[in-house]
């Protein structure tokens, strides 16, 4: 249901009446959109991670810069006398917010938990064999071959209490796709720096700081977080001093909110891609498509080509984004390994060569299909949806616009109920093949292919995805990855567009850095 200005102005109202003005211990913080669901393992999603990341801890952590650090885990290391096993030594003192005591019985039952089907998070535990308890602060996790990357893909998996868990009945992860319910979508029991105290999800969430929390405690002790689907209303809440932190800055209002007394703005660049994707294959029951004779215009390449070089991504970024992306023609930022400048050119806009292959591909008269896209998601991706409408609209394919609030585009996307489709993807373990699992692999009952909505399917890209998982040798590694890069830009599998900039609005006396995942801490917060 779509939020109401009223209903944004109350929940305001609301904030106000709990603290008049930003302190050193409260923090009112404004997003476009909310968390799907308090499910730690049901969704792979950004800000679902972001805000569960304030609750609920990790066993590593990544820095401003990337870099891994420990959380709920104090050393990790690959066994000494076999090669396929890890240990996780964890930090001992730790306490859940029911006055649980943290053991390694919480983290078998919480990995077991993120890779059991029906989890958004299998595909990044898929090589796992076993996870087991060696005392109560140690863990191995058996591998099904040598997994030396293995720790990048834990940074986003929270840790449950397993008492906790079997008492209330969540021990199987909430079908999102399906929406399915269930007592952990809206109650929590982490280890994390602050407790949920309040939920009106898409309306209004407090959170407090956990006094018997391990580490060091924030200047930020409470959190007030209002998710603000429009964009005007958002940054007016800043202007009038009803918020004091909008995450979600648009691109138009970055260089007025710089220039205003009062204000300051931090940005970065996020490890996050933007970019177009479409169904492979036989036409789905229910297809938009039109104006084909019954094939699907997107398993010729030629037309895949021609939508590429009918897209003008230096025009998105001017216009659409007031110069905050940058443009790519390859789906991983420059943060993931196996990124190169050679992947990322992008061919010039080229409209007469696009029709040509439109022509070739018997498509002279173009056809029809409806674009689905989120319009609160990503940094005006309902505007760059409609301009690549318009882009695509000079080689003759006609797109009709479906736009929707995430909440509504997700399940769609996730059960492939689309023709054509704007999606963005971040890569967390800043490693391809966390992009080739979710996205190229195809789909299967294993978690692989998760994300992989327009069911491309390659036998042999397939066959090396899966090796490298247990790849040892870290040269012939990138070899493979280069190979799979190469194949899924010849099939374009993806319709990139750019890379995203990220900016933060804050009063001038707080200080957020920008965070390479757009998944900041209120515990990083300082004052002035």
């Amino acid at each position: 249901m779509k939020k109401t200005l009223t209903g944004i102005a109350a929940a305001l109202l609301a904030s106000c009446v709990l603290v008049s003005a930003a302190s050193a211990e409260t923090v009112r913080w404004a997003r476009s959109t909310d968390a799907l669901t308090l499910d730690p393992h049901s969704q792979n999603q950004g800000p679902t991670h972001n805000f569960n990341h304030h609750i609920y801890e990790t066993l590593l952590d990544r820095d401003l810069t990337g870099a891994l650090q420990p959380r709920l885990a104090t050393d990790w290391y690959i066994k000494e006398d076999d090669d396929t096993v890890w240990v996780f030594e964890l930090r001992q003192g730790v306490k859940f917010h029911g006055g649980e005591d943290f053991t390694a019985e919480d983290v078998v039952f919480s990995l077991d938990r993120a890779r059991s089907e029906g989890s958004n998070m299998r595909q990044l535990h898929g090589d796992i064999v076993e996870v087991r308890a060696v005392d109560d602060h140690t863990v191995e996790i058996q591998m099904a071959g040598p997994s030396p990357l293995y720790p990048n893909n834990v940074t986003n998996t929270f840790i449950m209490d397993k008492g906790w868990s079997e008492a209330n009945d969540v021990v199987d992860v909430q079908d999102f796709g399906a929406g399915e319910d269930n007592y952990a979508v809206r109650n929590t029991n982490g280890t994390g720096p602050y407790v949920l105290v309040e939920r009106d999800p898409d309306v209004r969430s407090v959170l407090r700081h956990f006094e018997d929390h391990w580490d060091e405690t924030p200047e930020v002790t409470e959190i007030i977080y209002l998710p603000i689907a429009d964009a005007a209303t958002r940054v007016a809440a800043l202007l009038s001093g009803e918020v004091d932190i909008v995450q979600d800055v648009p691109v138009q209002d970055i260089e007025r909110l710089a220039g205003t007394d009062g204000i300051k703005i931090e940005t970065g660049p996020e490890n996050r891609t933007i970019y177009f994707g479409y169904r492979f294959g036989d036409l789905r029951e229910g297809t938009s498509i039109s104006g084909t004779d019954g094939a699907n215009p997107f398993d010729d390449v030629r037309v895949l080509e021609a939508m590429n070089l009918a897209v003008d991504r230096e025009a998105i970024r001017q216009v659409v984004m007031r110069g905050q992306s940058i443009p790519t023609c390859v789906n991983m930022p420059p943060f993931v390994s196996g990124w190169t400048p050679e992947l990322d050119a992008c061919p010039a806009p080229d409209l007469e060569r696009a029709r040509e292959l439109m022509a070739e591909a018997g498509y002279a008269d173009g056809f029809s299909v409806t674009l689905d896209t989120p319009n609160d998601r990503y940094i005006n991706d309902e505007a760059i949806a409609q301009a690549v409408v318009g882009m695509l609209g000079q080689i003759g394919i006609d797109v009709t616009l479906a736009s929707r609030p995430v909440a509504q585009h997700s399940p769609i996307i996730l059960n492939s109920d689309t023709d054509f489709y704007l999606l963005g993807w971040g890569v967390p373990t800043f490693d391809s093949a966390y992009n080739f699992n979710g996205l190229v692999h195809t789909k299967n009952d294993s978690g692989l292919g998760t994300y992989n909505i327009g069911l491309y399917s390659n036998p042999d890209v397939d066959a090396k995805i899966v090796s490298l998982g247990t790849m040892t040798d870290l040269e012939a590694r990138d070899a493979v990855i280069a190979e799979i890069w190469e194949q899924v830009q010849a099939d374009h599998v993806f319709l990139s567009i750019h890379n995203q900039v990220l900016a933060y609005a804050m009063r001038d006396n707080i200080t957020l850095p920008v965070h390479p995942e757009n998944q900041p801490l209120m515990t990083s917060v300082t004052f002035e």
